[in-house]
This record gives C-alpha cells, structure tokens and sequence, in this order.
C-alpha cells in the first residue's frame, strides 16, 4: 500500500548533523613520523582569514606627502576667434616651493584646466632655483629685478617679518623667505611679471 502524502511530508529527519566537521592535519617530524590531528574547519577557515587580513593590512603603504607646497598665482581665459566661432583655452601661472630655499614659476597652457596646472607644475619644478638665506631666513643684502614691465625691489629687515603684497608675497612664503621687505617699483599689475621678476631678484642670491 501506498502511504499517505501528508504522511511523508509530516516526516522529520533525525539524523544528526555535526555543526563543525573536522578535517584531519597530518605533521612529518624530523625524524620521519607522522602525527594526524583533528582541527575543526571552521575554526581552521577563521585563523586563515585572520592571517590573511593581517597581512594584506601590513602591505598597506603609508600617504606620501608632497614633495612642494604649491599655489595657483593667476588663471586667464584665453578667447581665439576662428572661422567656426570661439575657442576658449586656459592659462595656469604656478608657484611651487619647499619653504626652505627651493622655490620656482611655471606656466601651463590648455583646453583643459586641470591638464593646463599639471603643465604649469612641471615647468615650475624644470626652473627651481635655490636661495641663498642666512640664519634667521632673511637674504644677505638688498636685490632689485626687472622683468618686462615689472620692477622688484627686495630688501631686508630684522624683525619684521614679510612684509610684500600681491604674487611677491606668495614667491617669498614658499621660497620660505622672512624679515624681508619687498616693493614693486612698476605700475605693472601682470601676476606672471611681477612674480618672475621676483625669482630674477631672487636668483642673485643663489648658492
């Protein structure tokens, strides 16, 4: 006879289930003998994956810092009219330095702007110069520069800090220079001039 539907549905298997199976180790000693041990896999499984984590956090390589602290002195839109209609391209002046001597003026020019900073970066980086500063951070003796338009006068002074206005006083910060007193003798107002002709001013204290 046929059993009842309910009655094989109703049906419970009691069979027992191992909540971990165990997984046999087998260990070669030195002088040729093998020992088996039991490790359940679960507990095997969580020490691996612990291991693994660890190693992974290990390999982790620490934030490099960068290398130059650097700032955008002047950015321009540059309009060309073609026979098709405008075309627009950027201009970036970059100013990078170490505050510890190091300090130079690139400018990158592009359709994109941020392509344009990364050009303006790498030529500031190719015309680094290095300054010559004494201990307090202040230059050895008046500098005075031209460049185009632009006239810089540096000079220094004890205790008062830096004492510049405009792209001037940015060239100085990073160049890290202080106790400095700095005038543009010009009526020019080009950033571009104005900071080159303080890195002209600038280069005369080179080492």
């Amino acid at each position: 006879m046929t059993e009842d539907k309910t009655t094989k549905e109703n049906k419970v298997d009691t069979t027992e289930v191992k909540d971990t199976p165990e997984v046999v180790d087998t260990v070669v000693k030195k002088d040729g003998a093998t020992v088996s041990a039991t490790v359940p896999e679960r507990k095997r499984n969580e020490f691996g994956s612990k291991k693994r984590f660890e190693k992974n956090r290990r390999r982790q390589r620490p934030e490099r810092r960068q290398e130059f602290e650097q700032k955008i002195a002047d950015i321009r839109r540059v309009v060309r009219v073609m026979g098709g209609g405008r075309r627009f391209s950027f201009s970036v002046t970059m100013i990078i330095g170490d505050k510890k001597g190091k300090v130079g003026v690139g400018v990158g020019k592009s359709n994109d702007t941020s392509l344009a900073i990364e050009k303006a970066t790498r030529d500031a980086k190719k015309h680094m110069i290095t300054i010559n500063l004494t201990e307090d951070m202040s230059i050895p003796h008046d500098v005075k520069a031209k460049y185009g338009a632009s006239v810089i006068a540096i000079r220094p002074a004890a205790g008062k800090g830096l004492v510049a206005g405009a792209s001037v006083r940015t060239v100085l910060e990073l160049a890290g220079v202080k106790n400095v007193t700095a005038k543009i003798m010009s009526r020019s107002k080009n950033k571009i001039n104005n900071s080159r002709a303080t890195i002209n001013a600038l280069k005369q204290l080179e080492k």
